[in-house]
């Protein structure tokens, strides 16, 4: 069995993420969102969707992007 990097879980069904060069283990899709999902700059949710990002800062939607100054980016065409 494998243990969660993130909630020390040890767990026989634990999963493996491969990212940026690095192999993460999780017991829970939430796990990996703990340890993985990017932090909005303004609310500091994180951000489980698209998102957007500019000048790298991250946001998890145009509303938070505005609060923080950055008007061009927008949730829909």
């Amino acid at each position: 069995m494998a243990v969660c990097e993130v909630c020390h879980n040890d767990y026989d069904l634990t999963f493996e993420v491969h990212a940026a060069g690095a192999v993460h283990t999780f017991d829970s899709i939430e796990c990996a969102a703990q340890k993985m999902a990017p932090i909005c700059d303004n609310c500091q949710c994180r951000i489980l969707g698209h998102g957007l990002q500019s000048n790298g800062q991250f946001f998890c939607c145009a509303h938070c992007a505005r609060q923080r100054g950055v008007a061009e980016l927008v949730d829909h065409a």
